[in-house]
């Protein structure tokens, strides 16, 4: 029987080490670490691991739109959501993103093994005190705010890595070597995201992202 490979995501080194300890310790092979949700991105696009343990607040690329793109590029690849806050509406955007499992980093060593277990095994997993109501409430949550979200304030991927890098502080000419992409397209897109979101001012775009989980406080 093959061993299940795991990629672990987080970017606090000390965190990240012992999780990949705890995994290794149940006999599952850690392929790959990754200190931001960009690396997560292109690791798990080159090295397809099974199931890939990703932190909610990272820099360049946040947990849950890395989240969204692994299964863009493996839809067949799972996710634990690996996270120190304790939120329902944050847990309801992971379910959301694609993710089969949402731990808090503090639940126990034997909790983190069984929600990659389940996860493996096609099962979802969610925190303990949580999972209930979260479950209960989470269908009713996703159609209110499907109502009450137009469509001007969805953004696309590519805008959600563009909101996160500016909201980082970043120009958009550092936007732009981040992505790989020219100064003019990057304006571009920052125009499109402040029309859509109707904001007026990067500060106005930085409580957006907080507040919708694109970056943390």
């Amino acid at each position: 029987m093959n061993k299940l490979r795991v990629l672990v995501a987080d970017d606090h080194e000390i965190a990240r080490r012992g999780v990949c300890s705890l995994l290794r310790q149940q006999g599952w092979e850690v392929v790959g670490e990754a200190a931001d949700g960009r690396d997560a991105v292109a690791k798990a696009k080159l090295l397809r691991p099974d199931v890939s343990v990703i932190d909610v607040s990272m820099p360049e690329l946040n947990g849950l739109d890395a989240t969204r793109q692994i299964l863009k590029d493996n839809s067949e690849s799972k996710v634990l959501i690996l996270t120190m806050h304790r939120s329902d509406s944050l847990m309801s955007d992971a379910l959301d993103a694609g993710a089969r499992g949402y731990l808090l980093k503090s639940d126990s060593c034997r909790d983190l093994a069984l929600a990659v277990e389940s996860i493996s095994a096609n099962r979802s997993y969610f925190t303990s005190d949580m999972n209930e109501l979260i479950l209960d409430g989470y269908i009713s949550r996703k159609s209110a705010r499907s109502e009450n979200r137009s469509d001007d304030t969805r953004l696309t991927l590519r805008q959600r890595e563009i909101l996160q890098l500016l909201a980082e502080g970043k120009t958009s000419r550092g936007v732009a070597v981040s992505l790989g992409l020219s100064i003019k397209t990057v304006e571009t897109h920052r125009a499109n995201i402040m029309r859509r979101l109707k904001c007026h001012s990067v500060s106005e775009l930085v409580r957006y992202a907080v507040r919708n989980h694109v970056v943390q406080a």
